[in-house]
């Protein structure tokens, strides 16, 4: 089977709806291909209690205000809903249970084969299947000796499944806070990391942080941008995850030298007996099906200007961390990236 459009987009999650959104306000006839059962991401696949540090009226796609009290912070769940609405209400064609496999590319257009064996073609594409499927998992001194379990962030769900266990929760950002935080709740936590955690106030001057961001421009293009790569990450916090981490819940220590069979040796010398070794160190781009084009790096990531390929006319990605600004992978962040690559895009057929 093989379809023909105007655009097409691999990954319905919330960049590749986006997307979807500005293509049709253009006039282009657009398909999203998606290789999960509906077009909601990866969304479904984070931990049960994961919630977002912005705002619902900051957690918005185009087109569509998030639900319910603008001053809440969504759950999981609830974004979950917002995507599956939000793609009911785009007219596209969204072809689900159809992962890209690879894709050609003859200098017309791109051609899209997934492992359903259906070929989808367009002169303009759009890769926007985010980091969730590329886990970025650094080397650990004395892995291969260490008898516990060795996890990545993405394989965390609940706190139950690790009653009992001494875990060490790798990482220093906003995720390995909270899941070492609620890990806490069932089991012994340390939080190792290389440098020290920074907290920063959710809600300074009883504002929540992402209305300073909105107000002094930080969090879109062009001056987010020049904030790219700062030193550490700070966590957000409304006091809740500093408070816990001063009273040893989890137990914040400098980053482990080795791990020695069911033992973390730790920079003084001392020994702790480890179930579970969790890594809460990030993603990287999920292009795989663009190995044949010569449109990566080596190391798989995009050759790209501000989500415009530098390889490939026709070529765009959405969802990429610090893309064009800082809120660039996220919810309240990609729509904006989506409006500028649809006009780009479209502009290549004039």
């Amino acid at each position: 089977m093989t379809t023909e459009y105007d655009a097409l987009i691999v990954g319905g999650g919330q960049s590749g709806l986006a997307a979807a959104h500005h293509l049709r306000r253009r006039g282009l006839a657009v398909a999203i291909v998606e290789a999960g059962t509906e077009p909601v991401g990866s969304w479904p696949h984070y931990y049960d209690s994961l919630t977002l540090f912005s705002p619902a009226k900051y957690s918005s796609l185009p087109g569509l205000p998030f639900p319910g009290d603008p001053d809440q912070y969504p759950h999981r769940d609830e974004v979950v809903d917002y995507l599956r609405a939000y793609a009911e209400a785009l007219d596209v064609d969204i072809h689900t249970g159809h992962r890209a496999e690879f894709v050609d590319h003859d200098g017309a257009g791109f051609h899209v084969r997934t492992h359903a064996d259906a070929v989808f073609c367009a002169p303009r594409l759009i890769a926007a299947t985010g980091t969730f499927g590329s886990p970025h998992l650094p080397a650990l001194p004395g892995q291969d000796r260490f008898a516990g379990k060795l996890l990545h962030a993405s394989d965390y769900r609940l706190p139950e499944d690790f009653a009992g266990q001494h875990v060490i929760v790798v990482g220093a950002g906003n995720s390995a806070v909270q899941i070492a935080v609620e890990l806490a709740q069932a089991a012994t936590v340390t939080l190792a990391s290389r440098t020290p955690v920074k907290f920063a106030p959710q809600r300074p001057l009883r504002r929540d942080m992402h209305f300073w961001f909105t107000l002094t421009g930080i969090d879109s293009a062009p001056v987010g941008h020049l904030l790219r790569h700062p030193p550490t990450a700070p966590v957000f916090d409304t006091g809740r995850y500093r408070a816990a981490v001063s009273a040893g819940r989890p137990h914040a220590r400098p980053m482990f030298t080795s791990l020695e069979s069911d033992t973390a040796v730790w920079p003084d010398g001392s020994r702790t007996r480890v179930d579970t070794v969790i890594l809460a160190t990030g993603y990287t781009p999920h292009l795989p099906y663009l190995s044949g084009i010569d449109a990566l790096t080596v190391d798989g990531r995009p050759r790209h200007w501000r989500g415009v390929s530098i390889t490939h006319a026709g070529l765009g990605y959405l969802g990429l961390e610090w893309q064009r600004s800082l809120s660039s992978n996220s919810l309240r962040g990609v729509g904006r990236d989506a409006a500028d690559l649809a006009r780009r895009l479209h502009d290549l057929g004039r």
